[in-house]
């Protein structure tokens, strides 16, 4: 009896010992994003002190007046942003990643984990392809597709005229749930801007209009040190891209109006990280002076005007792009650059990542990992700007059709796994990084959803 007695005993501590390990603690999860935040905070008023530039300051009348006259043609201004530096690249945050571990799991209770040799050294709870194919049936090969059967091959009149049918019943019918359904099979493009604005809840009402011209008088009155940082950004990436150039005045506008939006704030209560904090001049170290930094709690990083880009194709006026903008962030985008254990998170995503390929294409993993080029080192800046730059636009929504439809980012990790597996031959030649890097430079010419198709669902598992 006492023997049973002591058997069971045991039995719950390695079931309790489990559970404990099967989650990043949220205590980690904390305690990872606080050492980081700190070094972005760190690295932010070191500009200011290099710079001698305040975080924030209110601008003179004539400096106001002078910005409001040319708020729809920013991109004409041309300020010398020479000495400032994005706080940080996706880069960057992937070696914080890296480093994270997972305390239960350093006395090697988990034996099955031990034989992931990716980057990622945190055992989170991630899908395989059988569960990826129930989760994604709509993906299905012989399902009707948006991004396949649209092609100029198909006759119309055997998906696409009846598709663009049912979305015209959905919008007429105002069914938010039924949206979100019928857009994993994609969106029709003349209807895209209706369906996603009716899936994220966003109908513009004159006090939301009211709002955004608030937030815009905030820019207008007061200019923060991340003002600077967006330009810089902006100039950096969409300025450059032969898709996004044309939108620049569109970017500075919604950008720097959401800085100073602090609705964004409620994200950090379903999120470990807490938003970033200043102190009044004078006041360092005292609780009752400190502010959030900036108002929104989100200090920019390299890329990150690459997730307003795209919706610019969509929508044309400021207040509704921007709320869709808002509404995309605190739903999908912030759990791109954040430390957690969400399914969805950018940590799990890299873990689906490096499993997919270890446990689907060995031979591949196998090679990169022994030539220097893990795939991750890849792949990371992919998913942490949801493919926004790298993919030809067209291919880039219908994507993000299905992020909106099945309300998860995990699609980001399977289409990256899916690149690597469409220029395998290729990649198992190279003897680099920098030659697998050259290999996978160029995804513009990619075709989304024949790649998720034929990875899914014509793998052998």
């Amino acid at each position: 009896m006492l023997q049973e007695e002591s058997d069971l005993s045991l039995i719950i501590a390695q079931i309790v010992q489990k559970l404990k390990g099967s989650n990043l603690y949220s205590q980690l999860e904390r305690q990872a994003w606080g050492s980081w935040e700190k070094r972005i905070l760190k690295s932010l008023n070191s500009m200011c002190t290099e710079l001698s530039i305040p975080l924030a300051r209110k601008r003179p009348v004539g400096e106001q007046k002078e910005l409001l006259n040319k708020w729809n043609e920013m991109g004409t201004d041309e300020p010398d942003l020479s000495l400032f530096r994005p706080v940080y690249a996706p880069k960057d945050f992937l070696e914080v990643l890296i480093n994270l571990r997972n305390p239960n799991y350093e006395n090697g209770d988990s034996l099955s984990f031990r034989t992931h040799l990716g980057l990622i050294q945190v055992p989170l709870k991630v899908k395989d392809i059988p569960e990826l194919k129930e989760c994604f049936v709509e993906l299905g090969l012989n399902i009707g597709q948006l991004g396949i059967d649209d092609s100029t091959q198909v006759p119309p009149e055997l998906f696409e005229n009846e598709h663009v049918r049912i979305g015209q019943k959905v919008l007429a019918e105002q069914d938010s749930a039924a949206a979100q359904q019928y857009i994993r099979q994609g969106s029709p493009t003349a209807l895209r801007a209706e369906l996603w604005a009716l899936i994220l809840n966003i109908s513009s009402q004159p006090e939301d209009v009211l709002y955004y011209e608030q937030l815009k008088t905030n820019v207008i009155q007061h200019d923060l040190l991340v003002d600077s940082l967006i330009y810089k950004d902006v100039k950096l990436t969409a300025s450059n891209d032969d898709y996004y150039f044309v939108f620049e005045d569109y970017l500075y506008q919604v950008l720097l109006c959401f800085s100073r939006d602090t609705s964004v704030l409620s994200h950090f209560a379903y999120n470990s990280a807490s938003p970033p904090k200043s102190y009044i001049r004078g006041k360092l170290g005292l609780e009752e002076y400190a502010v959030f930094y900036p108002p929104n709690g989100v200090i920019p990083f390299h890329g990150f005007s690459m997730y307003v880009a795209p919706l610019c194709f969509l929508y044309h006026e400021p207040s509704k792009l921007y709320q869709i903008f808002r509404e995309m962030y605190v739903r999908f985008f912030f759990r791109l650059h954040s430390i957690s254990s969400h399914p969805s998170g950018i940590v799990s995503l890299c873990l689906l990542f490096e499993t997919l390929l270890q446990t689907y294409l060995p031979q591949l993993f196998y090679h990169l990992r022994e030539i220097g080029a893990q795939p991750l080192r890849i792949s990371f800046k992919w998913m942490v700007r949801a493919f926004s730059g790298y993919l030809a636009t067209d291919q880039l929504l219908l994507l993000w059709d299905r992020i909106l439809g099945y309300n998860s980012l995990e699609i980001l990790a399977v289409l990256a796994a899916a690149v690597f597996a469409f220029r395998a031959v290729n990649l198992m030649e190279v003897t680099s990084l920098a030659a697998a890097e050259a290999v996978l430079a160029d995804l513009s010419t990619l075709k989304v959803m024949p790649l998720l198709q034929i990875f899914l669902f014509a793998t052998v598992t």
